[in-house]
């Protein structure tokens, strides 16, 4: 079958109706590549703020995490004794009832002033060392070993030992094995926790 002259003016109609469907896929298909574009941003966006929200409920979740360590730790040091001022008489009747107790020779010490432990304080709480001089004359060197563990594990603040330096005594003509053999110097800091003012 041909399609002759006669036959056009009866095909335009249809020809038309062609035209105007395929103009209507194309908006179709523009609109839907368009409405996909924009739900793909919306996606990514919605993605972007959950990840935000992620990480800030991180960011909260590690802080108070953190925040209950240092009220544990807080709380393990006041229970220890060693938040608040420093006790130096308490300090200094623990050191005489060790001496006592382990039957230390001699035992000298000499106490210098507090110090901050950090060069810039703040406000809340902070870090204050006083250095300790210890001199003592040993029998042996587990006399100096059992003194600093009492210390350690008795002493209202943090003990830190910073130096002991341990020689012989010269022989001397004492009787009866009681004469010292060794002298102990030793540099020991004791650490306390307590709150500064703000400036």
């Amino acid at each position: 079958m041909k399609i002759g002259s006669d036959d056009l003016p009866k095909l335009q109609l249809s020809l038309l109706a062609a035209l105007i469907m395929m103009a209507i896929g194309a908006g179709i298909v523009y609109l839907s590549l368009s409405l996909i574009k924009t739900a793909k941003l919306e996606q990514a966006a919605a993605q972007a703020e959950r990840n935000d929200f992620d990480g800030k409920l991180n960011r909260v979740r590690s802080e108070e995490d953190e925040i209950r360590k240092k009220s544990a730790m807080f709380h393990k040091l006041q229970a220890r004794g060693m938040v608040g001022e420093e006790q130096r008489l308490e300090w200094v009747e623990l050191l005489k009832e060790i001496r006592d107790r382990r039957r230390l020779l001699d035992l000298q010490y000499e106490i210098a002033p507090q110090r901050p432990l950090d060069a810039t304080l703040g406000s809340g709480f902070a870090y204050y060392a006083s250095n300790m001089k210890v001199q003592l004359k040993l029998l042996h060197e587990e006399d100096l070993t059992r003194l600093l563990d009492d210390l350690r594990q008795q002493a209202r603040a943090l003990i830190q030992i910073k130096s002991c330096n341990v020689s012989r005594l010269p022989r001397g003509g004492a009787e009866g094995g009681t004469a010292a053999q060794l002298q102990a110097d030793c540099q020991i800091d004791w650490v306390t926790l307590h709150e500064v003012a703000s400036k």
